[in-house]
């Protein structure tokens, strides 16, 4: 075994066999035919350990490996102070190769270059969009690699600014089929958000015993006796320690007597070294701690007259810093922060007011570093960030304006402009998709202003915040009262804060916030655009407000569907102007009412030209919550492949904006797809992953949608028994609805296992209950249907053909395939059993089709099973959605663009890949479907795939 590894400049790694193996596999993959199959992922590893347990060493170690194999090393280090500025990082990685960007397709070289002032062909006010950003560096990555294997190495990811955090995360998800892999090193403490859950993690711990006293054996002057037993003590395995307190006891013995902590320790012994340290050396490294910039021609231009660069020797003799081809880099972080806190104020003070002499030109910069220069409040120095954060928004850069905000405001010493800042500043952190910053921002506001516009605002926001992140209580808490005050003198405000309501109060299934939100959208008087209102009343009870909900619907959708001279435009059933051509807040709330109201098809459509226009929108990240509702109305309509496509879309979104009511719930439904097509095992495994850390009871539209994911796949494996009381707890025990919408959906499935466990009496009472809430409002036509299946299968024998045929005469039933099928297949099989085969045949064919279809293996087998009882010889035959069962959602999605004739680099700009991972996955399609040219796609995919929306 390996116990110690020396580096180029001397120092030694040891007791990191098992890291310094995984790193090393990971970068020779890059030049292999086979990548290294002992790491998970795609080529991503995020590298955590504590302050100065060897992370920048193990990666300077992966990035020397890397250059002597051939592979292009691209490196950022995170700058604390550079971490308000946007994009800083990226353009630190990308900065050796910008001069591929020129190759990049317009939009995306124009993205790509305004978020660093760079792009000579942007508008000076146009807003950048964060995806084509993020897709013009995955491009130009992927454009590097077919040169030659590329490792992306990013150390101090903590410090990072979240625009290259956003934008690095999105390249990780994407380096699937790239020659190119990624490693990234943060504080175990600091993971940011963005690499915190999806990637594989290399956790560097302190090195046992034994390899902390072999690192202390190799030092040029090893301590021994007590001073040994001292350090290995203090520095608990932690490899800087270690080495630094041996050097802090070679040169003073005495020093082994202190007790610090360990960090106060560390900086002192950082700064330590100081004093000895001529003067000009000093002022140069508290300017570079202070600029956090590696170019030493800055450094320099800011420090006293007389000052050359042979006053950097003395530092570089100490082992302070490096500096390599005009660019500077402290030896470890902790060496920049004792250089930094070790000066007094006044010389921060300095330091920073010279800082920001230097960098006139450059006014976001010298903004921040006026800033910190600042004590107390400076309405002139909040005005310098206030106008850096609008430049920073106008490129794309929402998370570094809503920081220079905050800072702004800070610094205001009016409260009305503290408060208006901050609120800026959540407004640009939500659209950055932040919802816990939003959340602590807005949690200032409140004791700052009284001003009723600005207070409304911030509970808008905190009220957004909380509902996306699952915490439906304090969503409401903001949200409600404000709604109740704005009823007379901001009736528009007010429909916006219930609309806004309804989400939570909907997932949450609590019937005392409906009910408060019915009694105040009630006082308030109707708008000329009354749109909020009819998701009020569809999301807060479907049932008793089905009549007023549905013709507020329809009354604005013949509206819009006719042009100003009355006359009808397109077809509603086509992709036409008037449904694209509505405003985007429209088309969810119309959407989301529909689907909630059983108007499938018109959700599709809305949902869908929702979906379309936020793609196109700077802040694409909102885009999650559409596409999951989205998924539901396809799956229901029995378009389960797109419904699979659309789901991707959402998680992916969603995990990069942190919305976790997506992230548990688009899973979930995906279970349901799995357990459904009779892949239990994955079904079970997807819902034990999206639930974890989710309290279900309080958010009960999670927690029927879980049960009936997991009672589908017990149904799948015929354990009817775990079925039942999956099923069974969508309901109370009184059998009054866990949820007041999703679980009457699921009275069908009961019943159906309720006969197979001879539980039958129990699920009647659930059903009757049902009956008497139904009598006190207007059910859909489909739940009606699905009611009518479960009076047939728990009536008696003689009584249950009236119900069956009750429900498969709704005029509209169709629209609903996959539950239309089922209740084909016990009629059928109920008439088989009374010695009617022939009129069951002709049901258990239309069933099959159904099934076979949608790729339900299970339903597939009863249903050929009953087919061979009533005297058919049938044999199963696979459907369109089974020729592509095989693909993932993604590889769905580029096939169907592809069938279109779009173009690799056009697929990759519609759904944010590279070229090169359209084409490795166009590699991996082919075979599947059993073709072998691009032209061949059309032929074998299903009509309702073949045709794609414009971009």
């Amino acid at each position: 075994m390996k116990h110690a590894a020396g580096t180029d400049d001397g120092a030694w790694i040891v007791g990191r066999d098992r890291e310094l193996t995984l790193l090393t596999a990971l970068v020779k993959g890059l030049s292999s035919a086979e990548p290294a199959t002992d790491l998970p992922g795609t080529g991503v590893l995020v590298v955590t350990g504590g302050p100065g347990s060897g992370k920048s060493v193990l990666l300077d170690e992966a990035c020397r490996t890397a250059r002597a194999i051939g592979v292009r090393v691209l490196r950022c280090t995170g700058c604390e102070v550079e971490s308000g500025l946007p994009f800083a990082g990226l353009h630190q990685l990308l900065r050796p190769v910008l001069d591929l960007a020129q190759e990049l397709p317009a939009r995306q070289r124009t993205a790509l270059l305004g978020v660093f002032g760079l792009a000579e062909d942007a508008e000076p006010d146009s807003a950048q969009n964060p995806l084509l950003t993020s897709l013009g560096a995955l491009t130009l990555l992927s454009d590097l690699a077919a040169r030659g294997p590329v490792l992306l190495v990013v150390d101090d990811a903590h410090w990072l600014d979240v625009g290259t955090l956003d934008t690095l995360a999105f390249v990780a998800r994407r380096l699937e089929g790239e020659p190119v892999a990624m490693l990234v090193a943060a504080r175990d403490q600091s993971v940011p958000a963005q690499f915190a859950r999806e990637f594989p993690l290399l956790s560097v711990d302190p090195l046992d015993a034994a390899s902390a006293g072999r690192l202390l054996d190799l030092q040029p002057e090893a301590p021994a006796g007590r001073a040994r037993s001292r350090i290995l003590d203090e520095a608990a395995g932690v490899p800087l320690a270690l080495v630094e307190l041996a050097r802090a006891v070679a040169r003073d013995p005495r020093a082994a007597r202190d007790s610090l902590p360990l960090t106060d320790r560390l900086e002192a012994i950082f700064a330590q070294d100081l004093p000895a340290l001529p003067p000009a050396t000093r002022q140069l490294l508290l300017l570079a701690a202070a600029a956090e910039t590696a170019e030493l021609p800055l450094i320099l231009s800011a420090a006293a007259p007389d000052t050359t660069p042979a006053d950097w020797h003395p530092a570089e003799r100490a082992g302070l810093i490096r500096i390599d081809d005009g660019r500077l880099r402290f030896r470890h972080p902790l060496i920049r922060s004792a250089v930094y806190q070790s000066a007094t104020y006044a010389q921060r003070h300095a330091a920073h007011l010279s800082l920001a002499e230097v960098f006139t030109g450059d006014p976001d910069r010298r903004a921040w570093h006026r800033a910190a220069a600042v004590e107390g409040v400076d309405e002139g120095v909040a005005e310098e960030l206030e106008a850096g954060a609008g430049r920073a928004q106008r490129r794309g850069g929402y998370a570094s304006a809503a920081t220079a905000l905050e800072r702004a405001a800070q610094l205001s010493p009016d409260p009305a402009d503290r408060a208006r800042r901050l609120v800026r500043a959540a407004t640009m952190a939500m659209y950055a998709g932040h919802p816990r910053w939003v959340a602590e921002i807005t949690g200032r506001v409140t004791a700052l202003t009284e001003d009723p516009a600005v207070l409304a605002e911030a509970s808008l926001r905190a009220g957004w915040a909380l509902a996306v992140t699952t915490q439906f209580e304090g969503s409401l808490g903001y949200l409600l009262p404000l709604a109740d005050a704005a009823t007379e003198e901001n009736p528009v405000l007010a429909l916006d804060a219930l609309a806004t309501a309804t989400t939570p109060a909907y997932n949450s299934g609590e019937s005392a916030h409906r009910e408060k939100i019915v009694r105040i959208a009630e006082r308030v008087p109707v708008q000329e655009d009354d749109s909020d209102r009819l998701w009020i009343l569809a999301g807060t009870d479907p049932l008793r407000h089905r009549t007023q909900a549905l013709a507020l619907l329809h009354a604005d959708r013949d509206r819009t569907d006719r042009d100003g001279t009355g006359r009808d435009c397109p077809s509603a059933d086509e992709e036409s102007g008037p449904v694209r051509d509505r405003p985007l807040s429209q088309l969810i709330t119309w959407g989301a009412a529909a689907w909630v109201l059983d108007e499938t098809g018109e959700a599709v459509r809305l949902l869908g030209a929702a979906l379309e226009h936020l793609r196109r929108s700077p802040t694409a990240g909102a885009n999650a919550t559409v596409a999951q509702a989205l998924a539901l109305a396809q799956y229901e309509s029995g378009a389960w492949t797109a419904a699979r496509t659309s789901l991707d879309e959402a998680y992916r979104t969603a995990a990069e904006g942190g919305l976790e009511n997506v992230v548990a719930g688009s899973p979930i439904l995906g279970a349901t797809l799995l357990a459904l097509r009779g892949d239990a095992d994955a079904a079970r495994t997807a819902v034990r992953r999206a639930v974890h850390g989710v309290d279900l009871p309080t958010c009960r539209s999670l927690q029927v949608r879980a049960h009936y994911a997991l009672g589908a796949a017990a149904q799948a494996e015929g354990d009817h028994a775990t079925a039942y009381d999956r099923f069974r707890a969508v309901f109370t025990q009184d059998g009054e609805p866990l949820h007041f919408h999703a679980s009457d959906y699921h009275l069908a499935d009961l019943a159906a296992v309720a006969v197979r466990t001879g539980r039958a009496e129990e699920a009647r009472a659930v059903l009757d209950a049902a009956g008497r809430r139904h009598a006190e409002g207007e059910v859909s036509p489909r739940l009606a249907a699905l009611v009518d299946r479960a009076h047939a299968l728990l009536a008696e024998p003689d009584d249950a053909e009236r119900h069956f045929q009750r429900s498969l005469a709704r005029p509209t039933g169709d629209r609903w395939p996959f539950e239309r099928a089922r209740t084909l297949l016990d009629y059928a099989e109920w008439l088989r059993r009374r010695r009617r085969a022939t009129e069951a045949r002709p049901l258990l064919s239309a069933a099959l089709e159904v099934f076979e279809n949608l790729g339900t293996r299970p339903w597939t087998e009863r249903t050929l099973a009953e087919l061979r009882a009533a005297g058919v010889h049938a044999t199963a035959t696979p459907g369109q959605e089974t020729d592509l069962s095989e693909l993932t959602p993604q590889q769905l999605q580029i096939a169907r663009l592809a069938a279109a004739g779009l173009t690799n680099r056009e697929i990759g700009e519609r759904i944010f890949l590279s070229p090169r991972t359209v084409g490795f996955h166009l590699y991996r399609i082919f075979p599947k479907l059993g073709v072998t040219a691009r032209a061949q796609l059309r032929d074998v995919l299903p009509d309702a795939l073949r045709e794609v929306p414009e971009a």
